[in-house]
C-alpha cells in the first residue's frame, strides 16, 4: 500500500492524497484493493493512478479497483531505479533550495543589522553542516532502496 502514497487525487477540486479517499487492502502478494469511501470518485482515482508514472494499470469494476503488480523482471528493476535516483535528487534538489533560503536570510539579517559578522558565519556553517547531513541520509536512503531492489 505503500507505493501509493505519493498519488494523489482531484477531489472536488483540491489534490488529496489517495490513502485519505480510500482504503487501500492487499488481498494477495501481487495484488493491491482500492476502496474508495465515496465511490463517484472511482474514475478520478483510476486516472490517478495511470498519470503516477508508477507504471501500474488499474482495472476498474464500479465498486473497487484492483491493481495487479507485476513480477519484477530485469526491466522492471531498471525502471524501479530510475525512479528511484530520480525522487533522490528532487530531494536532494529540495533540501538545496532550503539551505539557499536559509542563507540569503542569513544575509539579509547581517545586512540589516540584526546578527553580527561572526554570528552570520556560525549561522551559515551550521546551515551548511545540516544540508551535508541530510543530503548524506538521502544518498543512504536511495542506495539502501536500490539495494532492495536489485537484489533478486
Amino acid at each position: 500500500p505503500n507505493m501509493l502514497d505519493r498519488v494523489e487525487c482531484d477531489y472536488y477540486g483540491a489534490m488529496t492524497p489517495l490513502n485519505q479517499m480510500a482504503t487501500i487492502s492487499v488481498p494477495s502478494s501481487q495484488q493491491l484493493q482500492i476502496s474508495p469511501f465515496d465511490k463517484s470518485t472511482l474514475t478520478d482515482i483510476e486516472k490517478a493512478i495511470i498519470y503516477s508514472g508508477l507504471g501500474f494499470t488499474p482495472s476498474n469494476d464500479g465498486t473497487v479497483i484492483r491493481i495487479n503488480i507485476p513480477a519484477l523482471t530485469e526491466e522492471r528493476r531498471k525502471e524501479l531505479l530510475k525512479q528511484c535516483k530520480s525522487i533522490g535528487e528532487e530531494a536532494k534538489v529540495a533540501v538545496r533550495n532550503i539551505r539557499r533560503d536559509g542563507v540569503d536570510k542569513i544575509k539579509k539579517m547581517e545586512k540589516n543589522g540584526d546578527l553580527g559578522k561572526d554570528q552570520a558565519l556560525d549561522g551559515s556553517d551550521a546551515l551548511q553542516k545540516l544540508t551535508d547531513d541530510h543530503i548524506k541520509m538521502i544518498d543512504e536512503t536511495v542506495a539502501k532502496k536500490e539495494k532492495e531492489v536489485t537484489t533478486l
